[in-house]
């Protein structure tokens, strides 16, 4: 068990500790696990090396954090506290469940001590991660809230309906109520903030960060810029705008086939669009002056929105196919106007889209309070890989683990050969050491664990 986690790095679900000292410090990581999205604490290894020291006391320690889980958190929180042995030395393992809170350190108050997991460190909830988390608690989206000092006037109707119209969905006054896009405050309908970003007709007044932002550089930095674009059109045209944007700005090729050429764009247009409609969809829009934003260079595009992963969802869980909004109305008038297919499927097309055309995978990322999709323009093809290191990744899905005597055995080759091969395989991220350190003669390897967060 303890082996696939040593195989991974500390990252949004995953802290090492290793001891019980400070307590302060790992009641705040259950915090910050509970409000994000989950995660395993892992007490007994040094969170540099990795290294399985053990705990002299497994059962003590078990007992103080228990209490300290117990009286130092608001609400309550019960993570799962087990100890586990490997080899001569005893660890314990805390598995924090995600849940709905905001959960805080009772000492520091539910205005100050609300913590959020970034990348992997511990960061105090400023106030609008603050505020995304009490609407959480109450199961409502910051885009289902009614826009303050808007009517029904500041809507172009006129432009939706055609929006609608166009895919053969009517949007008759139930429609509007439906899709949240106008609700009810103090006796009248007003329109909600994802109706005012989707159609509003001076939506720069209510939201003026909520401008696409998209910008040629030069180069590979963004030293000089070749030209800049503001989008701030309605959400779904938006997206044609943007696409067009990065379509004028990226190279065309031509492909022969055996009857006639057709063009072949630098980027599949499927990975690009997909991109688009994903940062529009999760940003978070209650962020004050950070905006989308599309930076293309000589060799890749990113494309960057403000706003992590929605709370209770991990970067492996999204790859998987899971999906969580966070702009319900945005997310469901997208669906209605065909720009989204299905739900959880977008990070995947965009995947499957680079692998068709021959580019690399994308790169998505967090990065401070943004996620980031980059697409990469070098087209590449399957990079040759030695026959020893098939065989060796072989043998691990097969087995799982194999030791330096082992991988000997299976190249025959020498102790030494074998030693070398497996640390060239480490430093490339291929597979993982497990064990004490460098000297230790029971260390084995396993495959590569993603990394999480």
């Amino acid at each position: 068990m303890i082996e696939a986690f040593l195989a991974r790095d500390e990252g949004k679900t995953l802290e090492f500790k290793e001891n019980c000292r400070p307590l302060r410090r790992i009641v705040q990581t259950a915090v910050a696990f509970a409000n994000t999205a989950g995660g395993t604490i892992i007490l007994g290894v040094r969170d540099r090396t990795k290294e399985v020291v053990g705990l002299g006391d497994p059962l003590l320690d078990e007992e103080r954090l228990a209490n300290a889980f117990a009286d130092s958190i608001r609400p309550l929180l019960i993570p799962d506290i087990q100890v586990h042995a490997w080899r001569d030395r005893q660890v314990v393992f805390v598995s924090v469940p995600h849940g709905v809170g905001p959960y805080y350190v009772r000492s520091e108050g539910p205005e100050l001590g609300v913590y959020v997991r970034l990348g992997s460190t511990n960061r105090a909830a400023g106030p609008e991660m603050l505020a995304e988390l009490r609407l959480l608690a109450r199961n409502t989206f910051y885009d289902e809230q009614p826009c303050p000092q808007a009517s029904s006037d500041d809507l172009d109707v006129r432009v939706a309906s055609e929006l609608f119209a166009a895919v053969s969905r009517p949007l008759t006054p139930p429609k509007l109520r439906s899709l949240g896009l106008l609700v009810e405050q103090g006796g009248r309908e007003v329109p909600s903030i994802g109706a005012v970003l989707l159609f509003g007709k001076t939506r720069e007044r209510f939201f003026p960060s909520a401008a696409l932002r998209c910008a040629r550089f030069l180069g590979k930095d963004t030293a000089r810029f070749l030209d800049q674009a503001e989008i701030d059109e309605h959400l779904p045209k938006a997206v044609d705008s943007a696409v067009a944007f990065i379509e004028r700005h990226t190279r065309q090729g031509i492909e022969i086939g055996r009857v006639r050429r057709r063009d072949l764009p630098e980027y599949p247009v499927e990975a690009v669009r997909e991109a688009v409609i994903n940062a529009l969809v999760h940003a978070d829009y209650a962020i004050g002056g950070a905006g989308t934003k599309i930076a293309i260079f000589d060799d890749r595009i990113e494309i960057t929105n403000p706003g992590l992963l929605p709370f209770g969802l991990t970067l492996e869980a999204a790859l998987a196919g899971v999906s969580r909004l966070r702009n319900r109305v945005i997310g469901r008038t997208f669906r209605e106007l065909g720009l989204i297919e299905q739900w959880g499927s977008g990070l995947g097309r965009i995947i499957s889209a680079c692998a068709h055309a021959g580019l690399p995978p994308p790169r998505f990322e967090e990065l401070a309070a943004n996620f980031r999709v980059t697409l990469f323009s070098e087209r590449v093809t399957a990079p040759s890989r030695p026959e020893w290191q098939t065989q060796l990744l072989a043998h691990l899905a097969k087995e799982g683990r194999i030791t330096t005597q082992a991988a000997a055995r299976l190249w025959n080759a020498s102790a030494r050969t074998a030693r070398n091969r497996l640390l060239k395989m480490v430093e490339r991220g291929l597979i993982a050491e497990i064990g004490r350190g460098p000297t230790d003669p029971y260390r084995v390897y396993v495959p590569k664990g993603e990394r999480s967060g």
